[in-house]
Parts: C-alpha cells; sequence; structure tokens
C-alpha cells in the first residue's frame, strides 16, 4: 500500500508488517498471561529476553539477512511498532530517575543514623570507582594489544565520524557543581542533583543536630513524597518484562549481521573484556567476604535490563531498588554510589571500550603503543570517565575524550567501523556499567560498615517478592 497514510502515518503498509506486529502483540499477550500466573519476577525478565532475541532474529530471516536491514521497509515499520513498548517503558523510567534520586538522597540524609560519615561515603564511592575503571581500562588495552585489534585493516575510512567535543577534566569537575539546579534537573544531569541533594540533605541534617529546629514538617514531607515515588518505581519496574522483550528484538531486528561479521574480533574483545571485568568484581566481592553466586543471583534483573534497555541511567530506580531489598545495601550508599555511577566510573562505556578503541585506531594508523603510552592510557580513561552520561550511544564521548588525551585525535574518523555495531557491543558495556556500580556500592557499604550480611544472604529475596505494590502492576 504505497499511500503516505499507511507508509508515513501508521507505519503498517505491507502484509508482512501486519505479521510481524501480530506476533508481536501475541507474544506481549504471552507474557501478560505468565505475570497473571505469578511467574518470579526474574524468570519474566529472562523469558521476555530469550523471545525477544528469538523475535527479533526471526524478523532478520524474514528478510533474508539483509545488509541494512532499516532499508528494508517491514523491518522499519515493525521495529518503530516495537519502540512504542521498549521506548516507552524507557520513556517511564527515565521519567523517574530526576525525582527518585533526588527525593531519595534527602529522604535518606534525613533519616540518616547521626554516626554516618558523609565525607567517608563521597570520598569512598569516587575512589572505588576510579581504580576499578582504571583496571577496566587496563584489561581493554591489554586484550586489544594480545589480539593485535586493527593491525592490517586500511586507513581508510568507512563513513563519517565526526570527533565529539572534548571538555577539559577540570572544566568537567565544574560542571558537576549544580550552579542551576533546575537547568540540571532539566538536562538529567545526575550527579550535579546528587551534589545539590546532598547540600540540601546536609544542611537540613546539621539544623536537626544542632538543635535549631526538629524540621518535622521538611522530613515528613520527604518520608510522604519518597513512599509515592517508590511505589511509583516499582509499577513502572514491573513493566519490565514486556520492555525488554521490545527492546532487543528492536536491536537485533535492525543492525546487519555484515557489519557484525566485519567487526567480529572486536565485538568479541568487548565481551570477553566484560566476562573477564565481572571475574574481577566476584574476586573484589569475595575479598570483602560477600559471595559472588548470591549476588549475582539477586542482580540478575538489573543486569538484563541493562543488557537489553543499554541505559544506565534507566536502570537505577531498579539498581536502587535490588542494592537495597535484595543486596542488604544501606539507603544511603545505594543512592549515592547508584546515582554516582549512572555518570561516572562506568566500567563498560568508559574503560574496557575506550582503551579498545585506543589500541584500534593505534594500530590502523600505525601508530606506536609503548608503555608511556599505556600508563598514560590508563590515566587518561580513568580521569575522562567523569561526566559520561548514562544513555544510550553516549560510549562515543568517552572514545573521544580518550583518544584526544592520547594525542590520537586526529585520526578519530577511523572510528566509523566501530560506530557501526555500537548497539550490539553496547548492550554488554551497559550491563558492565550497572554490575560495576552495584558491586561497586556492595564494597563501599563494607567500607562504612552499614553493610547487612543476613539480609544479603536471605534467599527468600532472589526472585523479586510479589508485595501490594506489585499487585497494582498485576491489576
Amino acid at each position: 500500500m504505497n499511500i503516505p497514510f499507511f507508509q508515513q502515518f501508521l507505519m503498517i503498509s505491507t502484509p508482512t508488517s501486519i505479521f510481524i506486529i501480530a506476533v508481536f502483540a501475541a507474544l506481549l499477550g504471552f507474557m501478560y498471561y505468565l505475570q497473571r500466573q505469578k511467574v518470579a519476577f526474574g524468570t519474566l525478565v529472562i523469558i521476555g529476553t530469550l523471545i525477544g532475541a528469538a523475535l527479533g532474529f526471526f524478523v532478520q530471516a524474514l528478510a533474508g539477512f539483509p545488509t541494512d536491514p532499516t532499508k528494508v521497509l517491514f523491518i522499519k515499520e515493525s521495529t518503530k511498532w516495537f519502540s512504542l513498548i521498549g521506548g516507552g517503558f524507557i520513556d517511564l523510567i527515565l521519567m523517574l530517575v530526576i525525582p527518585l534520586v533526588f527525593v531519595s538522597i534527602i529522604h535518606v540524609i534525613l533519616n540518616m543514623n547521626s554516626s554516618t560519615d558523609l565525607k567517608k561515603l563521597v570520598t569512598s564511592t569516587a575512589a572505588v570507582a576510579l581504580i576499578m575503571v582504571a583496571i577496566a581500562a587496563a584489561v581493554g588495552l591489554a586484550l586489544g594489544s594480545l589480539a593485535h585489534l586493527g593491525e592490517g585493516m586500511s586507513m581508510a575510512s568507512t563513513g563519517p565520524a565526526k570527533m565529539k567535543d572534548v571538555t577539559p577534566v577540570v572544566d568537567t569537575i565544574r560542571a558537576l557543581i549544580p550552579k542551576n539546579p533546575v537547568a540540571s534537573m532539566a538536562n538529567t544531569s545526575v550527579i550535579a542533583v546528587v551534589v545539590f541533594g546532598v547540600i540540601i540533605g546536609g544542611i537540613a541534617r546539621l539544623i536537626k543536630q544542632t538543635g535549631t529546629s526538629d524540621l518535622e514538617l521538611v522530613t515528613k514531607f520527604f518520608n510522604e513524597l519518597h513512599l509515592i515515588i517508590s511505589w511509583v518505581a516499582d509499577f513502572v519496574i514491573g513493566l519490565m518484562p514486556y520492555g525488554v522483550l521490545a527492546l532487543l528484538a528492536s536491536t537485533i531486528a535492525t543492525k546487519g549481521f555484515q557489519a557484525i561479521a566485519d567487526m567480529g574480533l572486536f565485538v568479541l574483545l568487548i565481551y570477553v573484556g566484560v566476562v573477564i571485568m565481572l571475574v574481577v568484581q566476584s574476586v573484589l566481592l569475595m575479598m570483602f567476604g560477600v559471595n559472588p553466586v548470591m549476588y549475582f543471583r539477586k542482580a540478575r534483573a538489573p543486569l538484563f535490563l541493562a543488557f537489553t534497555s543499554r541505559s544506565s541511567m534507566g536502570v537505577l530506580p531498579l539498581t536502587v531498588d535490588t542494592l537495597t531489598k535484595r543486596l542488604g545495601v544501606n539507603a544511603a550508599t545505594a543512592n549515592t554510589v547508584g546515582s554516582f555511577g549512572t555518570t561516572a566510573g562506568m566500567q563498560g562505556c568508559a574503560g574496557i571500550f575506550p582503551a579498545l578503541c585506543i589500541v584500534y585506531i593505534a594500530n590502523v594508523a600505525g601508530v606506536e603503543l609503548d608503555i608511556t603510552m599505556y600508563v598514560m592510557s590508563v590515566i587518561v580513561i580513568a580521569l575522562g570517565s567523569l561526566g559520561i552520561a548514562g544513555i544510550p550511544g553516549t560510549a562515543t564521548m568517552a572514545a573521544s575524550v580518550s583518544l584526544s588525551g592520547t594525542g590520537l585525535g586526529a585520526f578519530y574518523g577511523l572510528i566509523s567501523p566501530v560506530l557501526a555495531i555500537d548497539p550490539i557491543i553496547d548492550m554488554g558495556r551497559t550491563m558492565l556499567n550497572v554490575s560495576g556500580s552495584m558491586t561497586n556500592a556492595i564494597v563501599v557499604d563494607k567500607l562504612m560498615g552499614t553493610f547487612d550480611q543476613n539480609a544479603f544472604n536471605d534467599e527468600t529475596t532472589v526472585d523479586r517478592p510479589v508485595s501490594n505494590k506489585q499487585e497494582v502492576v498485576d491489576a
């Protein structure tokens, strides 16, 4: 039906489009049926992920695995309808991020134990995050060098890749200061919102401690506002099985397998690096007396959401929820470290990825990699990890900062083949970001002495409990 109403407005103009959308609707109905049967939340997420992957491959197969799937009309139309569920789910979560962060930070500070050391919490958060990013960068550099990533490849760029504007590290740090809190909230600058919330909450706590005022009305207001926000967060998180199904189906359906094959080594190294860093995180947890097997069992829901949504920031409500309700992390630590991890210290997007990009570009351009270059790269990557926004696609900013800082900025155009497969590698990167944020929170909470080991070991919280809040979702 070559009619604008069907092609451009409804975006349903072929029988194949109608068929795929009908299959998609049936699969969503099946997920709803499972949810009504009280299937465990974690199991629902896994089922949604598997079904989404299968649907994406099915759409590709119908098109004959084209080189550029976005030019196939029924793929373009069906994935647009997938985005109604997948993109809409992410929009709902992003809607929550700023109010949840701001309200939660002030709420936990107002109700914080008088013995809690805020200064130690902040410094521990930054130190642990930057150390782990440096380790991730070293892993990426080692993998790329051992695999000779980029050697023998042509200097010719396969497409335009514009260098992102690189901000000096001093300006990046200054940008974390909320000179305009309203603008920071509008721009989803999570760290700036955290700083503003800590200042407001910290001063309010000081007023209560000095006996100037008990701030009863203020405390009650934030307590009740936090309750409302928490219920809304539970409702939105309950939609996750539907969201991951649509998100993964769309990602796989719209990426050509030829593009993945051309950069197969880069894809392989990213995921090998992710696995290595997950092992490093496990070792770190064991060093602090925490069972990594239990951690991964309880953390699977946010990790699956991170993998399919490709948004560290979008997973934040579920990350904090999992840390506090399943992993025994103190609310103050969970909100502080979890929020920090959406913008700074991301081990995947701002650690492994820019390190591999440095090796790839250096080898393609014929630039020698020596010990000085490796050390400088680790330092640049660690510092550059500050201020990288936790939304899909912004790892290219981390690559820009790292390449510029190591003197390879002039060769940025050579990164085009990597950007062609960005959604595929971004899934693993984002999952590592979130896992890193959660393990960092556990370590920081251990350092603070507020970690609840009994709550962490509680087997009954492995799957999300069905509470009165969850029943709102099921209704």
